[in-house]
């Protein structure tokens, strides 16, 4: 129900057939399945179809829970958070399993000791396992520690973000299961290690020389353990970076409009306060003309449903003269209120005609509108002068809507395509319906400089016309943009996390298995240094070892990402053609991090006397 002019358009778009855009929910009766409903209302629709061809012929109905219609966006973000989460324990468990494991070698004669005197191995498997358990519980209390301020920093974006947020805090029933967890995932990755120690043959631990951990086997396994972490690590590393970058797009995407100096503010008036006074006259255009006069101020403008932040309302289209639509063609537009200044605060350049006038576009019989580009492109055949077209909106042609402009696109949602829009002026409307219509509008403010500067002065100007309108926290477009995008920064933000502590873990691993390998090794290094060996050599020896353990966790890692793409199209859309550049890059990436974190160990064995 857009304006007087047609003031019986809401109840006919009830009666009529038409109309299908009200959305139904139902309660199942008890003993009735999801799947019987279904096949119920199927068999209502099929009666309709054939009873009303015109207006129901094909439509089908589909029965959705509402909790999954509800949690739908959700699922799939929240279920590859939850694998990225569990990404990272499986990397913390390999690690903890191989530092272990090389922590065993060093306790291997202490061990053949113990059995020689008398130890029986379930009381060695004992005391490695409690061990680990010591180990686990240090380690989450530093990770409940590292929970309480990651929530503390997401609750304050939250809050920043939605004006929501004061609930996230520490679950106590979580935290028991993930306390549970991290014991468990500690006992199993001490279970090898505890298992290979407690059977040691203490003949052989206690030879001189003699070590189990120089054996090629135990380096294959702890090298392994290292692939593993790198390969996850690639994974996590990759879904990051498509997340920050899928941000970064979006928030330096074509939007239609320039939102650098544009402050918004939120107008919610008091419907009663108006009931006997026009609010356009009383309230928006005096607030309008005052604030465009403010020193600073390069424009002002009005509009129902702020861009980017929210869709319009819609409604049927057709142009008149053209042939009709096929039968059951749902054909629609976008449709918003604006002020005569909209168009220059938002800087929308004029394609042709020319824009809304208070002085031109008055209230009478028929409407006049100006639409975008995609309106032209959708609706109006090519060769034909859009200015010069009329929409069939009415009974009677004379109370058709005229298009007078044609403007640029401007995004109604920042995910999609701009969509065919029309734009009404609000000096249009029926004084009488003004109050309802324009019960919340955005005022719009282009500064010269930093927009908030201007914010003291429009609070009084609104205070002063109308006390009772709240004056809510005035925003920036480019906060709008952004906040549009919370739950992408957030689930960037996320994986940045979990993807920064793999690679610490990563890299942890490494150097510890290298330097494991460096002690380990130490009698032969000397050895071939005695004989010879330059230390570049046995540097470069080390490195390429390190190389080679990368390149495979690398290779590992990209096949993963590839295997797991159903799942990280759940939270981002997934080309791996497109983002060969972007692996390849962050492959790269992660073998440098690797070889950086293997220097030291490898610099230590070139310098064994």
């Amino acid at each position: 129900c857009l304006s007087d002019w047609s003031s019986d358009v809401c109840s006919s778009d009830l009666t009529r057939r038409g109309t299908h855009w009200l959305r139904t929910v139902g309660r199942v009766k008890d003993g009735v399945s999801i799947q019987q409903a279904q096949a119920d209302l199927s068999q209502v629709f099929n009666n309709l179809s054939r009873a009303y061809p015109d207006s129901d012929a094909g439509r089908t109905v589909r029965l959705p829970l509402l909790a999954d219609a509800v949690t739908k966006q959700s699922k799939g973000p929240l279920g590859t958070l939850l694998a990225a989460v569990l990404a990272v324990l499986m990397i913390g468990c390999v690690n903890v399993a191989g530092l272990l494991l090389a922590r065993g070698v060093k306790r291997e004669r202490e061990m053949a000791m113990r059995v020689a005197i008398g130890a029986g191995r379930t009381r060695l498997l004992r005391q490695m396992l409690t061990e680990g358990v010591l180990l686990a519980l240090v380690g989450a209390a530093g990770g409940v520690l590292m929970a309480s301020t990651l929530l503390s920093l997401m609750r304050a974006f939250l809050i920043k973000a939605l004006a929501r947020g004061t609930d996230v805090h520490l679950n106590w029933t979580v935290l028991a299961a993930a306390l549970a967890v991290s014991v468990l995932a500690s006992l199993a990755a001490s279970l090898y290690p505890a298992l290979r120690l407690s059977g040691i043959d203490p003949n052989r631990a206690l030879k001189s020389g003699g070590s189990a951990g120089t054996q090629r086997g135990q380096y294959r396994l702890r090298s392994g353990f290292v692939i593993t972490q790198v390969a996850l690590t690639l994974v996590l590393l990759v879904v990051s970076g498509m997340l920050m970058r899928v941000v970064t797009r979006y928030r330096h995407a074509n939007l239609g409009f320039d939102p650098a100096r544009i402050l918004s503010v939120k107008l919610n008036i008091s419907r009663p306060h108006y009931q006997n006074r026009d609010v356009l006259t009383n309230f928006y255009k005096p607030l309008e003309e005052r604030v465009s006069h403010l020193p600073g101020i390069q424009a002002a403008g009005l509009i129902n449903i702020l861009p980017i932040e929210s869709w319009g309302s819609n409604s049927d289209i057709h142009i008149a003269g053209q042939p009709p639509y096929p039968p059951n063609q749902v054909v629609l537009a976008e449709g918003r209120f604006v002020s005569s200044g909209y168009f220059d605060v938002m800087s929308i350049p004029l394609h042709r005609g020319r824009t809304l006038s208070p002085s031109l576009d008055t209230p009478h019989i028929a409407a006049t509108v100006v639409v975008n580009d995609a309106f032209v492109r959708e609706f109006i055949p090519a060769g034909l002068d859009p200015t010069a077209q009329r929409i069939d909106d009415a009974d009677k042609q004379e109370n058709w809507t005229q298009i007078v402009g044609v403007t640029g696109n401007v995004r109604q949602d920042i995910y999609e395509p701009p969509i065919a829009e029309r734009d009404w002026l609000m000096d249009e409307i029926n004084p009488k319906e003004r109050a309802d219509t324009f019960a919340s509008m955005s005022l719009l403010v282009r500064s010269a400089g930093d927009p908030r500067q201007v914010i003291p002065a429009v609070r009084s100007i609104v205070h002063e016309l109308d006390p009772t309108v709240p004056f809510e926290e005035p925003r920036t477009m480019t906060e709008v943009v952004a906040e549009t995008l919370v739950f992408e920064r957030m689930e960037s933000w996320l994986f940045g996390i979990f993807a920064g502590l793999a690679l610490a873990l990563a890299m942890v691993g490494i150097y510890g298995l290298i330097s494991h390998e460096v002690e380990q090794s130490s009698r032969d290094i000397g050895v071939r240094m005695a004989l010879g060996a330059a230390r570049q050599g046995i540097l470069t020896m080390v490195l390429k070892r390190v190389a080679g353990i990368l390149g495979a966790g690398t290779v590992a890692g990209l096949a993963l990402t590839l295997v797991t793409r159903k799942l990280i199209g759940m939270v981002i859309y997934f080309d791996a053609q497109q983002e060969a550049g972007g692996f390849l890059f962050v492959a790269l990436m992660l073998m440098v991090a690797g070889l950086v974190a293997a220097l030291i160990p490898a610099r230590r064995a070139a310098s064994i006397e």
